[in-house]
């Protein structure tokens, strides 16, 4: 058993450049524990006399400033609680602060770069690690991940999550049996075999999970998140199977919804979350009070799941993340001080044991087999499962005489054996029954036998009758079907043969017509051709056009190509590419280079055998002994088969970080991808709306009466078109970039009429239809080459 308080650390997150950044220091004695001090000074406003405290220090493990990387993040916090958990201990690492202070970057990581992965895929990445090396113990690793929004439990990992809608997914219930543990109803649990596996489940379950754009956080996660790795590990031959758990636990931001002003669907997930934090603070006070009697977990669903985290079998480390601008001095005072009550918590965490209930069930029977052996040694009888033949027959020659003797005191010695007692009485029911069937009288069993055999008779031949008109129904069905296909077969070549005589008939029609049928041969005859030629091909394509439009038409195409470009995250897209080629690339010359060091560790130890083979033989056929000292072009074989060894270990271990990486880079490019269609779809939408809105205008200029084609009136028409569509022009384009300029002056009008949609807005359909697309995609081109030629 391990009895220690939960370990508090803070990390401070990097101030944005606009922001006023608060005062603070940070004391890091190593004799002393550290301590965070943040200064308030008085503000004149509130007056001279003013007794506001102005300095506030708090103490912690450790304390991570600005420039802290994840790497040291995990170093420090993460490694010792997942050694603890391959040791067979339960942990939880937990993040708490307010909104946009950077818990779910610690927790999770970022998306853009390698060297941002957060505490989740880093502590999978070792435990996969560890366990790879330890080959002694036979190890499972299972996954679960738990979303907890509103106060209502979702499982991350159902993969009907896609396709369904939040209320229709079936929600995770907190079950308690009689020994106090907690059992979650409807969460799922992965088993991961491979980091790959864990790393595809946890790249799910952020897919799924519930974000939002709030004033404090572009990309601010509206749910607590719990991410479960489920350890099990035994030795071979051991009876002791250890279990472990550990919970990487997100917690939503909490916010003050009078500072952010938020409403509607905003502002009921802000008070689920101040309310559930509201309640694991009362928690952590109730715990942290000696004499406390009960401790509130049911009040919410979070304090439920983390029973055991809070006060009960876990190592618990908590961080705590500041975001120390001015602005939010408030909110970071209050985390530290939740923090130093957090620390005041104690845990005892007990090494999870217990006996493999298969080998259990062996030993037992292992024992019962030896009492049966020292049984048979005191009895001097060695008792099987069952009674021999002669037992048996003897047994029922006891029992015959027995019946036999009139001696009313007469006894049954059968000995202490249960054996032969229950055979004994089975033997006599047996007879009991014989006599009541034989005591009947034969005329009454004859009466009996005819009266039976009539009925039977009787619905023997119903069933006959009723098999025999079901299999009749089954013939007829399968007759009809066979006709039907047949009459299909027949239309078919039909049909075909009609097409064929038609395509005939247009071939030699020409030499049936006059001088005027011949001369409008050459034009009529080849189409004619051509067109039964390839009636075929032009279905098949019409189809896949078809299936195309479906997805995306060529204007929605084009127009997610100019978003792509144009988007700001197109250059992490592009040098994640670069950085996932130069990955793939080095790790193919990786893979040839082993290749080629294996081919040569064969070679080289043929060499070796065929050497040794050598002297052998040379000492066989010359009757000399082999020689004591050692040969010198074999040793000198035998280090280069071992510097090939080491090569090859290091080019293979080499081979495996660059595999993680690469795998890595793609889960990021998925996401990226992922995030770059849901924007293109909510920005396209825009654009359509704002296409209804703005068309009018543009449909009044196409309507007016053309100018005179000379150089000032086209001047004129552009600059007129240019002031009236310039202010919607910067709404539309989501990241405004230079546009080359026209090769060629003259087209401008041209290029201004081909660009405004001759129709009117509001008689387009928003169906998503390729004409839809096209007009959007006309409309946007237009804007953006009238703002080009402005500027």
């Amino acid at each position: 058993m391990v009895k220690q308080t939960i370990q508090i650390f803070a990390r401070v997150k990097p101030t944005v450049r606009k922001q006023q950044q608060g005062i603070y220091s940070i004391d890091e004695d190593e004799k002393l524990t550290p301590s965070l001090e943040i200064i308030v000074p008085h503000d004149l406003a509130d007056g001279f006399v003013n007794n506001k405290r102005e300095s506030y220090k708090f103490k912690f493990q450790r304390i991570f400033d600005q420039g802290a990387n994840q790497e040291t993040i995990f170093e420090n916090i993460a490694k010792p609680v997942a050694e603890s958990v391959l040791a067979g201990y339960n942990g939880t690492i937990f993040a708490y602060g307010q909104t946009g202070s950077g818990k779910t970057f610690t927790i999770t990581g970022g998306a853009e770069r390698y060297s941002d992965r957060g505490i989740i895929p880093r502590t999978l990445s070792y435990i996969f690690e560890q366990l790879q090396k330890d080959s002694s113990t036979i190890y499972t690793t299972r996954i679960s991940y738990l979303e907890i929004y509103n106060e209502c439990g979702y499982d991350l990992l159902d993969p009907r999550h896609e396709a369904s809608s939040l209320e229709d997914l079936p929600k995770v219930t907190v079950f308690e049996d009689p020994d106090q543990n907690i059992h979650l109803k409807n969460l799922s649990l992965h088993q991961a075999a491979t980091e790959e596996e864990a790393l595809n489940l946890l790249f799910l379950g952020d897919t799924n999970r519930m974000i939002a754009e709030t004033p404090m956080n572009q990309a601010s996660t509206r749910s607590h998140c719990i991410f479960s790795i489920h350890l099990s590990s035994k030795e071979p031959g051991s009876a002791t199977v250890r279990h472990a758990k550990l919970h990487l636990v997100d917690l939503a931001g909490s916010e003050r919804v009078a500072k952010t002003g938020v409403g509607g669907q905003l502002l009921t997930e802000a008070k689920y979350i101040n309310l559930s934090l509201h309640y694991l603070e009362q928690v952590i006070i109730a715990l942290s009070e000696k004499h406390r009697s009960h401790i509130p977990y049911r009040n919410s669903m979070m304090t439920s799941v983390l029973r055991d985290s809070l006060g009960g079998n876990c190592m618990t480390t908590m961080i705590a993340t500041l975001s120390l601008e001015k602005r939010n001095i408030d909110e970071s005072i209050s985390t530290c001080r939740f923090a130093q009550r957090v620390a005041l918590i104690k845990n005892e965490a007990v090494l999870n044991e217990e006996i493999d209930p298969r080998l259990m069930i062996i030993r037992l029977q292992k024992e019962i087999q030896e009492l049966k052996d020292e049984l048979a040694i005191v009895t001097g009888e060695q008792r099987t499962e069952a009674l021999t033949d002669a037992e048996l027959l003897e047994l029922e020659k006891l029992i015959t005489s027995f019946l036999e003797d009139q001696d009313p005191e007469s006894r049954l010695e059968v000995g202490t054996d249960m054996r032969k007692i229950h055979h004994c009485f089975h033997y006599l029911k047996k007879l009991l029954n014989d006599k009541k069937i034989h005591g009947k009288s034969t005329v009454s069993s004859e009466i009996k036998d005819q009266d039976c055999q009539e009925p039977l008779k009787e619905e023997e031949y119903k069933k006959l009758r009723d098999l025999l008109q079901q299999r009749d129904n089954e013939i007829n069905i399968l007759v009809n079907m066979l006709k039907k296909e047949k009459k299909k077969a027949q239309d078919a070549l039909h049909s075909s043969g009609m097409d064929r005589s038609e395509c005939g008939h247009s071939q030699s029609s020409p030499f049936h017509l006059g001088t005027e049928g011949l001369r409008t041969l050459p034009s009529s005859a080849p189409t004619q051709v051509q067109d039964v030629n390839t009636f075929g091909y032009r279905s098949s394509l019409l189809h896949r056009k078809t299936v195309m439009r479906e997805e995306m038409s060529l204007g929605r195409q084009e127009a997610f190509e100019i978003f792509k470009r144009d988007h700001a995250d197109s250059v992490t897209i592009e040098d994640n590419k670069q950085i996932l080629k130069q990955r793939f690339s080095e790790a193919k010359a990786l893979g040839e280079s082993i290749n080629e060091t294996r081919s040569k560790i064969g070679r080289l130890k043929e060499e070796i055998t065929q050497r040794h083979m050598q002297q052998v033989a040379l000492g066989i056929s010359e009757n000399v002994a082999m020689p004591s000292m050692p040969d010198l072009l074999e040793e000198k074989l035998r280090s280069q088969l071992e510097e090939e060894k080491i090569r090859y270990k290091m080019m293979f271990t080499r081979l495996k970080a660059l595999k993680v990486e690469i795998e890595h880079l793609q889960l990021l490019m998925d996401k990226a991808k992922v995030k770059l269609q849901k924007e293109f779809e909510a920005w396209w939408a825009e654009e359509a709306t704002s296409l209804q809105v703005n068309s009018p205008a543009v449909n009044s200029l196409n309507h007016m009466k053309p100018f005179p084609q000379t150089p000032e009136s086209q001047r004129e028409r552009s600059q007129l078109l240019c002031n009236q569509s310039d202010v919607n022009a910067r709404k539309i384009l989501p990241s405004p970039c230079p546009i080359p300029h026209s090769r060629e002056p003259s087209s401008t009008s041209a290029s201004l009429e081909d660009s405004i949609p001759e129709k009117p807005a509001s008689s387009i359909p928003l169906t998503g239809d390729s004409q839809t697309d096209s007009d959007i995609l006309a409309f946007i081109k237009a804007r953006q080459s009238i703002l080009q030629k402005k500027r």
